[in-house]
C-alpha cells in the first residue's frame, strides 16, 4: 500500500489540537507534522483530522433480518458517518449468544468498510433467565454483554451476571433500562403529549427504577455497568450521583434523545417511535447537561433499521427504532458544538475515544500519533447539507431527519490505513 498523507488539516485528539499533516504507511501513522508528502494525498484543508468514531450501539440485523440491513451495508453507512468501529447489538435471529454466530459476525465485520465487533447476550436467547456462555464469547473478543432490545428485569440474574463478569477483565454489562412491566403497552413517553394524542405512554419511571437498581448491583459487586441510550432526566441524576460515589458506571445518549422531543409524535409518524421514547424538553436539557459535564460518557447511534412496510404500520403497531449512523456526527456538531453545549474536543471524546475505551477497542480512538493504527476520520465542520433518506447507504429509510438541514460531515474515513471514504464517497 503506497504512503498516504492527510494534508492541511487540524488534528484533534485527546492530547489536544494542532495544525499538522498526517503520514500513513502500512496501516500505521508514521509521522504527524508539517510539509509531509505521500503517493496518495487526501486534502484536509479547513477540516478536522481525528481518531475514527466508535459506535457502541448499532443494530445490523444480520443474521436473520438482512432485508433491513446487513453487516456490509451498515458498515458502509458507518464509514460514511466517520465511524471506524461499530459494536453490533445481539437482538438478531439467532441472537448473539453462541460462539459460532458471534464468530460469523466477527469474520464478516473484519472485512467491512468499518470494523464490526460483536456484543454478546447476557442471557441465553435474551430470555432473561439463564446466563449465556459469557466466558466462551469473551475468548472470541466480546467485551460488551447485553440483552439489548429487552431489559434484563430479573435482579438476581443480573447480580449473577455481575459476579461472573468479575472473572473477565474489561467485561461490561450494558443494560437497556426499561422495566418491562412498567413500559408494557406504551408507544411513546407518558406525559402531556401522550394524553393529548391518545397514545399509550411509557413512563420515565420505567427507566429510572432499573438504573437505580443496577447502580446498586454494580456498587455491591464492583462490576462495570453501562447504560444504553439514557433518555430521562432522573436517570442522568442517578448516574451523576453514582459516579461521585465511585461506582463503576458509564452511560451513553443518542442524538435523537438530545435533538427530538415527544412533541414530534403529534404527526403520528412511526419514524418517531423509539424505545426508550423521545421525552420532554426537560429531559433533552438534562441529556445535554450530562454530556457536557461527563456524566454521560458516549454518544451512540442506536441505529435501528426497519423495512419500509414495517414503519408504515399504525404508530402503536410499528416497531421502534430509527437510523443514525450517517447523521450522528452532524447532529452532534449542529445541536451541541455550534450552540456551545460542548467544545469540539469534548464532542469527539464522546464519539471516539470515550466509547473506544468502554468497548476495549485499543486500535480505535487513540491519539493521532506515530505507531498508532491509522483508523481516522476527516471532518468538514462547516459543510452544510440536507438529509435525504433516498441517498443514505442503509438498506432502510427510517430516518426522522429527512429534509433537515445540518452542518458538518465526514469527508474522508481511513480504516487500517486504507481510505474507505474519499470526499464523501464510499470506496467499498
Amino acid at each position: 500500500m503506497p504512503d498516504l498523507v492527510i494534508k492541511g488539516g487540524r488534528v484533534v485528539d485527546e492530547t489536544g489540537t494542532r495544525d499538522a499533516d498526517v503520514l500513513v504507511r502500512d496501516g500505521l501513522v508514521v509521522d504527524v507534522g508539517t510539509g509531509l508528502d505521500g503517493a496518495t494525498v487526501l486534502d484536509a484543508a479547513g477540516c478536522v483530522v481525528a481518531p475514527g468514531l466508535v459506535d457502541l450501539h448499532t443494530h445490523l440485523r444480520e443474521p436473520g433480518d438482512e432485508e433491513a440491513e446487513t453487516i456490509v451495508t451498515g458498515a458502509r453507512a458507518g464509514a460514511l458517518g466517520g465511524f471506524t468501529a461499530l459494536v453490533a447489538m445481539p437482538n438478531t435471529t439467532p441472537p448473539l449468544d453462541d460462539a459460532a454466530v458471534v464468530g460469523s459476525v466477527l469474520a464478516v465485520g473484519r472485512a467491512a468498510a468499518c470494523e464490526v465487533v460483536s456484543s454478546g447476550c447476557i442471557t441465553k436467547g435474551r430470555a432473561g433467565a439463564e446466563l449465556a456462555p459469557m466466558g466462551e464469547l469473551y475468548e472470541l473478543g466480546v467485551r460488551i454483554f447485553t440483552d439489548d432490545g429487552a431489559c434484563l428485569d430479573d435482579a438476581n440474574v443480573m447480580r449473577r451476571a455481575f459476579d461472573y463478569a468479575r472473572s473477565l477483565p474489561g467485561a461490561v454489562l450494558a443494560q437497556h433500562a426499561e422495566d418491562t412491566a412498567l413500559a408494557a403497552g406504551g408507544s411513546m413517553h407518558e406525559g402531556a403529549w401522550s394524553s393529548r394524542l391518545g397514545i399509550p405512554g411509557r413512563a420515565a419511571t420505567a427507566e429510572t427504577v432499573i438504573v437505580a437498581r443496577d447502580l446498586q448491583l454494580a456498587e455491591l459487586t464492583g462490576g462495570h455497568v453501562h447504560f444504553l441510550h439514557l433518555s430521562a432526566a432522573g436517570s442522568v441524576e442517578l448516574v451523576r450521583a453514582a459516579k461521585a460515589r465511585g461506582v463503576r458506571v458509564t452511560a451513553e445518549a443518542t442524538p435523537h434523545h438530545f435533538t427530538l422531543t415527544d412533541a414530534e409524535c403529534a404527526s403520528f409518524d412511526p419514524v418517531f417511535k423509539v424505545h426508550p421514547p423521545l421525552r420532554t424538553e426537560t429531559d433533552v436539557a438534562a441529556i445535554k447537561a450530562g454530556l457536557a459535564d461527563g456524566t454521560i460518557d458516549a454518544i451512540a447511534t442506536d441505529h435501528a433499521p426497519h423495512v419500509p412496510e414495517a414503519k408504515e404500520e399504525p404508530f402503536e403497531h410499528a416497531p421502534p427504532g430509527m437510523l443514525g449512523l450517517e447523521t450522528a456526527l452532524a447532529l452532534t456538531l449542529t445541536e451541541l458544538v455550534q450552540p456551545g453545549v460542548l467544545p469540539l474536543g469534548d464532542a469527539l471524546a464522546r464519539l471516539s475515544w470515550g466509547p473506544a475505551r468502554i468497548a476495549g477497542l485499543d486500535e480505535h480512538g487513540g491519539p493521532v500519533a506515530p505507531g498508532r493504527p491509522a483508523n481516522l476520520c476527516v471532518v468538514d465542520p462547516a459543510l452544510a447539507w440536507e438529509v435525504d433518506r433516498a441517498r443514505l447507504a442503509s438498506r432502510s429509510r427510517n430516518t426522522p431527519y429527512h429534509g433537515r438541514k445540518l452542518t458538518g460531515r465526514a469527508r474522508h474515513t481511513i480504516l487500517r490505513g486504507e481510505p474507505v471514504v474519499i470526499d464523501g464517497v464510499a470506496q467499498r
